[in-house]
């Protein structure tokens, strides 16, 4: 081979090089550093709180610049989270970065993806990847390109055939002129259709933000207003007008619920981190929770790629001992390799008895191969119709069972042609094959099936392969199935998705039109790939997931990478995610509390003519001890039960009635109670934390010993706060008619809520 192909010369390689030519540095599919220090930094949310800040600190209220130290620790958890799911993907690429065998000057050489040219010649053999399009110049391949069409059959290449980056050489060797580089390749050019970002359908994510593009309508206009009317018709100065806005301002902005939101993500993804679950946006980890629709790729998902032999059927009275020796023979001369081949391995593990004197390798298009021995006969290794005349009905029955068989013939002498069969093969042995299903399988499509998830299963395989593996694997719906390839140009997609469960030879594209029929429907889609042929299915996906040992593409794009590869993980994910969304939702009427009345308040004073009655440092002190402290307490509390409702009305219609009460406390004491204004703001003050206090205790129902705790050191952390620092957070002396006014208040308003809890039930 190599005395016919020299190869291009070291000279003009680099000319070419130069000039650009070359493949490059892989194209960057994931985000950069900068782009994600830049996502999570600048975002509406954050860039009110910062005005919000910098207001204060033009008035020198230094104290009441605490609240930038939650929304500084959000943004770090942010980036710190997405920068090391980066980190994981970027050093599974590079682990995964092939080396390429090249010709140049007639001399054999390795190159890097990037040091290829047009024209460079590639030296292929078995276990090699192609990293880029090619001809075959010399020589015979049989290639799997599974990874780019789904099916999982060898496609023997010969001389003048054309091979595609993605794709791996299963057997043969041959020598192939490269076409394409860099992102002129096809897998590549597939991957730039999904290159663009895909959008996180997070729940959480998306009710936070509309909760601020609410508050930020309000924000300026209000804080404005607020600010003129104590400036100009109260004559505050500018400090005391810009201290009182900015606390309306900054109630407004659930800023701890977001921290909340980000720290048990976060704590999720590190656990899920921890049974080799890799999650690259934080938010990802809900966005399976709400799946109600599961698509599955066969070959490395619900298999694991391999083959194991079910049964073995002896066809001859040929001396068991000999006839095991002429395979163990055939297997130790054979430069075969694929998952067929490393069965029959396992059951005749390779040794050489006998000295091969020809052989002739195993191609898909003859569907056999040969292996001649000195004096000893040639075994046959093949498909059973190929190497018998009449199928055994024992095969026949295997075949309808959705296996693979493999014959074993011998033939007494020697045998060097092949495009033709010697007649008088006997056969030795039928081997029935049978991918082999990934452990827990079953338990894990059960899981789904009990969660109320549908499982659809898409694949290039053959229909009854692929229907035979969904009803070994525990698919109740295995029946029914559907070849798309007979499907004509434009099928009905939104009948099949409803009437099929087992989808079998689809293309890429095939598969990217089920899931948007799927999303049409209203269904929230996850889907599981591994190749470059999944990569426009999972960018539709509501949430995609690739394994480790797939594409370096597919697991660029998807936003949950399974890193042992093992789709049965999935159940943790959809927990974990489960556990954030009722452990935010329970509590996340707690900081709803301070939207509610703080946008009331707001304009109740707007109206009334009169300051607001807290200062930031005081909001922040609730912030402290009555909403974060609880609530991250409470964060790895384990609840797994599908989520009902959704997040943003139910934290709301819980939040509405003590919001309510905050606001009709406050304006009733602004109007009538018989105090001084500080001695009244103490009032309003000790009111709020009191029935802030009652959302916390009814969101601990029912009660833990966890819980007791966090309801008794919350009440003893906020009293002591107050009393060791009265004049930090403005607080006046308490005389026993403010302590009476204060409990009368509170006990109204319990029996208040206690009314519309009431209602509500009825």
């Amino acid at each position: 081979m190599k005395e016919k192909l020299s190869g291009l010369s070291a000279e003009e390689v680099r000319e070419r090089l130069e000039k650009g030519e070359g493949g490059g540095p892989a194209e960057q599919i994931t985000r950069t550093r900068g782009q994600i220090v830049r996502e999570n930094v600048f975002t509406l949310f954050n860039v009110l709180n910062f005005l919000i800040a910098g207001l204060l600190l033009a008035v020198g209220a230094y104290s009441n610049m605490m609240f930038i130290a939650i929304i500084i620790l959000n943004i770090l958890i942010g980036i710190f989270q997405e920068l090391k799911a980066k980190k994981i993907v970027d050093e599974l690429s590079i682990l995964n970065r092939p080396v390429i065998r090249v010709l140049r000057d007639g001399k054999e050489e390795q190159a890097e993806p990037g040091q290829v040219v047009r024209g460079d010649l590639m030296i292929l053999e078995s276990g090699n990847q192609i990293c880029s399009d090619a001809v075959v110049a010399e020589g015979t391949l049989e290639v799997n390109e599974s990874m780019l069409t789904g099916e999982s059959d060898a496609v023997l290449k010969e001389e003048g055939d054309k091979l595609f980056s993605g794709s791996s050489v299963i057997s043969g060797k041959a020598c192939a002129r490269i076409i394409h580089v860099g992102n002129e390749n096809y897998a590549a050019k597939l991957a730039a259709e999904v290159k663009r970002e895909k959008q996180v359908q997070s729940e959480l994510l998306g009710s936070m933000r509309r909760v601020t593009r609410f508050t930020s309508c309000l924000i300026l206009p209000l804080g404005l207003a607020l600010f003129l009317e104590a400036f100009f018709l109260r004559r505050s100065s500018v400090d005391e007008a810009v201290v009182s806005s900015a606390a309306a301002l900054l109630g407004m902005l659930p800023k701890g619920l977001v921290l909340l939101i980000s720290v048990s993500l976060a704590a999720g993804v590190i656990r899920l981190a921890k049974m080799k679950i890799l999650v690259q946006n934080i938010y990802s980890l809900e966005t399976l929770a709400h799946v109600d629709t599961l698509c599955l790729d066969k070959t490395g998902t619900l298999t694991d790629g391999n083959l194991k032999v079910c049964s073995m059927i002896p066809m001859t009275e040929f001396p068991k001992g000999e006839a095991d020796a002429l395979i163990q023979s055939y297997l130790a001369a054979s430069d075969d390799n694929n998952a067929t081949f490393r069965a029959l391995k396992k059951l005749f593990p390779a040794k050489a008895v006998y000295r091969p004197v020809h052989k002739i390798p195993f191609s898909s298009k003859r569907k056999w191969g040969c292996v001649s021995f000195g004096g000893a006969g040639s075994i046959f290794v093949g498909a059973p119709e190929k190497l018998a005349d009449t199928l055994p009905e024992n095969l026949e029955q295997e075949l309808d069972k959705g296996r693979r068989v493999v014959a074993v013939g011998y033939y007494g002498a020697s045998w060097q042609n092949d495009t033709e069969l010697p007649s008088g093969i006997r056969l030795l042995y039928g081997v029935a094959l049978e991918d082999t299903i990934r452990p827990n399988a079953a338990e894990t499509l059960e899981f789904f099936r009990r969660e109320g998830v549908d499982v659809k299963i898409i694949s290039g395989d053959h229909i009854k392969t692929v229907s035979m593996i969904a009803k070994r694997a525990g698919l109740t719906d295995w029946r029914e199935a559907i070849d798309l390839s007979g499907q004509g140009e434009n099928p009905d997609y939104d009948m099949l998705c409803r009437r099929y469960s087992v989808f079998a030879r689809v293309t890429p594209r095939q598969k990217q039109e089920l899931i948007k029929a799927l999303k049409r429907q209203g269904r929230q889609v996850a889907m599981t790939g591994d190749g470059v042929n999944d990569l426009l299915a999972l960018r539709e996906a509501d949430c995609s997931i690739a394994v480790a040992d797939g594409s370096d593409a597919s697991r660029q794009i998807s936003q949950v990478v399974l890193l042992d590869s093992d789709f049965t993980n999935l159940p943790q994910v959809v927990s974990e995610g489960r556990r954030v969304i009722h452990n935010v939702t329970r509590t996340a009427q707690v900081f709803f509390i301070k939207t509610v009345y703080s946008v009331l308040v707001s304009f109740f004073c707007l109206l009334a003519n009169q300051p607001f009655p807290f200062i930031p440092i005081q909001i922040t002190l609730i912030d402290a001890c009555v909403e974060a402290y609880p609530s991250f307490l409470t964060i790895l509390e384990s609840d797994t039960g599908k989520i009902r409702g959704k997040f943003l009305p139910t934290a709301l219609s819980n939040a509405a009635p003590f919001g309510i009460t905050v606001t009709g406390m406050i304006i009733l004491t602004a109007l009538l109670a018989p105090f001084s204004p500080p001695e009244r703001r103490t009032v309003m003050y000790l009111l709020l934390i009191l029935i802030s206090m009652a959302a916390v205790v009814k969101s601990c129902t029912p009660f833990t010993p966890l819980r007791t705790f966090i309801c008794v050191t919350m009440a003893a952390g906020t009293a002591g706060a107050l009393t060791i620092l009265p004049s930090l957070f403005e607080i006046a002396a308490v005389t026993p008619q403010m302590l009476a006014y204060v409990l009368t208040g509170a006990a109204i308003a319990f029996l208040v809520l206690l009314f519309q809890e009431h209602v509500n039930r009825a």
